[in-house]
């Protein structure tokens, strides 16, 4: 059966997500770029009739107020926004009073969740080796506006909580049309250890968010990808 999607942010991911939806079975009800969406001023009742899900890949200043409306309207929402995340905590609590949906994450490839999974076994397994100091690096296109990115600053996160407790310097670039590289990497005086994933395009982040919509419709609650990714269909 096809089910009705709004796409909120109609830029390039927005347009990617677009075109693809038709084989995650999606009908695109509604795309709003952000002249349609200023402060939210699309996202009506009237033109999401007929939409099942949303997928967000508007800015950060936007995002916040994007999902608390869309969840209000009982629309479950799929955020591949970054840059807002301070607003977690709040945006969590609109989403569960209203008894909505919503799937979040800093990346939504495939690909970068298993990247992910290796850098906490990394630095787990480095955590007892003093001897080795950790950075982490990436690079993205020239467009894209926090840096360093959710991506790099959640692996970060992680590194701390499987027990890595020294510093891990990070550095960002921002250039060109790059889809994506992050890397993670250990050195000692004596070798160097590079952990690096590398997007091709950004049609993996497109339909992990595709996925990740489908799995949300008829649930409630707020779910990071991570958390669902060995769930999807």
């Amino acid at each position: 059966m096809t089910r009705g999607l709004a796409i909120v942010g109609h830029g390039k991911m927005g347009r990617l997500i677009e075109q693809l939806a038709p084989e995650y079975g999606f009908d695109v009800r509604l795309a709003l770029g952000s002249a349609r969406n200023a402060c939210g001023a699309g996202l009506t009742r009237e033109n999401l009739r007929g939409v099942d899900v949303a997928v967000e890949f508007s800015a950060p200043s936007a995002a916040a107020q994007n999902i608390r409306q869309l969840a209000a309207l009982g629309v479950p929402v799929v955020v591949g926004t970054t840059g807002w995340f301070q607003d977690l905590a709040c945006v969590r609590e609109a989403v569960q009073s209203s008894g909505g949906a919503l799937v979040w994450s800093p990346n939504f490839s495939v690909g970068v969740y298993r990247f992910r999974q290796i850098i906490a076994e990394a630095a787990s397994a480095f955590a007892a080796e003093h001897e080795y100091e950790a950075w982490g690096w990436e690079i993205h296109h020239g467009a894209k506006r926090d840096a360093p990115s959710g991506t790099l600053l959640a692996v970060a996160e992680e590194m701390k909580q499987a027990g890595f407790d020294r510093a891990i310097n990070l550095s960002a670039n921002r250039a060109g049309a790059h889809p994506g590289t992050h890397e993670i990497g250990f050195d000692s005086s004596s070798d160097t250890i590079t952990i690096r994933h590398t997007a091709r395009s950004r049609e993996g982040f497109a339909r992990g968010a595709l996925r990740a919509a489908h799995w949300i419709m008829g649930k409630n609650g707020v779910f990071e990808f991570r958390e669902i990714v060995n769930q999807l269909g």
